[in-house]
């Protein structure tokens, strides 16, 4: 797929992009590991939402600080601040994009479960989380791929979570979606953020509304267009800047572009 090779024009050290669905096509070293930084929630929620299906958690039961549940971790609706400390706000009034959640939210699955969140990832996953559920895995675009194909075509989870899933979630809140400033509002699903009205946003202009995924401080994402039955999985080592807020806008279009022509 020639238009993967636009991203020799992105300045990467090493970069590896994939698509998934409409069209498999790979670019660069598929199976070097990177560190995915934030993508990692991804895999982690569909991990909690595992353990909601297994009947280890509920999603609204309480979790996190007083007045929370695991619904508002995974939605960063908890009230609980970017990296720790006590909530600067109310469960469910703002969307604050939260590690700390995502922290929670691995603590809570480890203690009903009774194992620790890193093994009960590995059983969902195949792959390891060696550091915070909230940005911890260090793993190929293999491993994404992986994460992509179940966003598509979901088999560790049932369809119906999957909708759940990429549902807004407390909808209304505000919000900052980090790097790219205020979203009035700033929707999010459980674990999944949702382009719906964003603007700006690091996909593309003709990703539909219904795109959801992540992206990374170490350069990285995944997004899925349910509507295009497409996915893109991107791992790089150059940390997240404006060359990203460039470049995957303009990168994203042109697969659709692709995608749609073939």
């Amino acid at each position: 797929m020639d238009v993967l090779r636009q991203v020799e024009t992105w300045g990467c050290p090493n970069v590896a992009v994939a698509t998934a669905g409409a069209i498999d096509a790979t670019y660069g070293d598929a199976t070097r590991p990177f560190g995915w930084a934030s993508v990692t929630k991804l895999a982690t929620a569909i991990a909690a939402l595992v353990a909601v299906e297994e009947g280890v958690i509920d999603l609204d039961e309480p979790a996190g600080p007083p007045g929370a549940t695991v619904r508002h971790l995974l939605a960063h609706a908890s009230g609980l601040p970017f990296d720790g400390g006590p909530p600067i706000a109310e469960p469910g009034r703002r969307r604050i994009y939260s590690n700390a959640g995502f922290d929670a939210l691995g603590t809570h699955v480890a203690e009903r479960s009774g194992v620790p969140f890193p093994t009960y990832f590995r059983e969902v996953w195949g792959f390891e989380l060696t550091g915070s559920p909230g940005a911890g895995v260090v793993a190929s675009l293999v491993d994404l791929i992986t994460v992509a194909h179940e966003l598509l075509q979901p088999t560790r989870i049932a369809p119906e979570m999957l909708l759940e899933a990429r549902t807004v979630q407390f909808p209304g809140l505000d919000g900052v979606l980090p790097g790219f400033g205020r979203q009035t509002p700033n929707d999010w699903g459980l674990g999944l953020e949702l382009r719906s009205s964003k603007a700006p946003h690091w996909t593309g202009a003709r990703n539909s509304a219904a795109t959801f995924g992540h992206f990374g401080a170490s350069g990285t994402f995944l997004w899925v267009d349910p509507v295009a039955g497409l996915a893109v999985a991107c791992l790089t080592d150059r940390p997240f800047d404006a060359w990203a807020t460039e470049v995957w806008p303009v990168f994203s279009d042109a697969v659709l572009d692709a995608a749609r022509a073939a």
